[in-house]
């Protein structure tokens, strides 16, 4: 089995996560990422997508938004704007912001609402997925 790296998730609220993980996976804007302890020391931004924490005792789950990862040999820091459980995200809020984003952008509104638009369906699309395993 892979050897643990400390892994720390913070947002502007609260410190939403920290021990040890073997593997850790998330969305940046480069594309999907997955690190293991040693990687190659980096930093990188973050998309709005789904984290996944593997763990010993299985893997947890969480919706993540925008924000910035440091990548050392054996941690790993996330500063995200939003991260959530699966418990803590409302579905019927999340169909509702998706409605919404897709009409703005069916719509084609002025290109910086439409930017905007594309960044709430990608939220609630994330917390959609992550919300179903309530």
């Amino acid at each position: 089995m892979a050897e643990k790296f400390h892994l720390k998730v913070i947002t502007p609220e609260r410190v939403f996560y920290e021990g040890e993980a073997f593997f850790v996976e998330m969305n940046t804007t480069e594309g999907e990422v997955g690190i293991y302890k040693n990687h190659i020391p980096m930093t990188m931004l973050l998309a709005p997508g789904v984290l996944l924490i593997h763990e010993e005792d299985g893997v947890k789950e969480a919706a993540l938004h925008s924000g910035f990862i440091e990548i050392l040999q054996d941690r790993v820091s996330v500063l995200a704007e939003i991260a959530e459980w699966p418990d803590e995200i409302d579905i019927n809020r999340a169909n509702e912001a998706k409605i919404r984003a897709e009409r703005q952008l069916k719509n084609g509104e002025q290109t910086a609402n439409i930017i905007k638009a594309e960044i709430a369906l990608k939220r609630a699309l994330t917390r959609l997925e992550v919300g179903r395993h309530k």
